[in-house]
């Protein structure tokens, strides 16, 4: 074998290795969980300027504000979450941040900037 030969071999045997490594991961849709927000550990009571959203079958999306704790209900699941989200963020599921099983389908959530940041006139 001539050396012109082998390092192309080498380079197209490195490339198939690493992208066989890559075959089955699945990379979740969108910025990442750390940039979206923060769950609410305490969801017993619903403090004063927080809300409740119910969750249905009929729910195609929320709209929220950025900085909003808001708490869902759906079905027999309770969940809270704090969208102190990346201001880059104006959409994302959420799927990806309430517990397993809790939404049967994809429900996305429209963010607003958060108004302590406004910047207005």
């Amino acid at each position: 074998m001539t050396t012109p030969l082998v390092i192309p071999l080498v380079l197209a045997t490195a490339t198939a290795a690493a992208l066989s490594g890559c075959a089955g991961t699945t990379y979740p849709v969108g910025p990442r969980i750390d940039l979206l927000g923060m769950p609410v550990i305490d969801q017993a009571a619903v403090q004063p300027g927080e809300r409740t959203i119910a969750l249905t079958p009929d729910t195609r999306w929320v709209n929220v504000n950025g900085g909003e704790i808001v708490h869902f209900t759906a079905g027999a699941q309770r969940f809270a979450w704090n969208f102190q989200v990346s201001p880059n963020v104006a959409m994302f599921d959420l799927n990806r941040v309430a517990p397993p099983g809790a939404l049967p389908r994809r429900v996305p959530v429209y963010m607003a900037p958060n108004p302590l940041y406004d910047s207005g006139p």
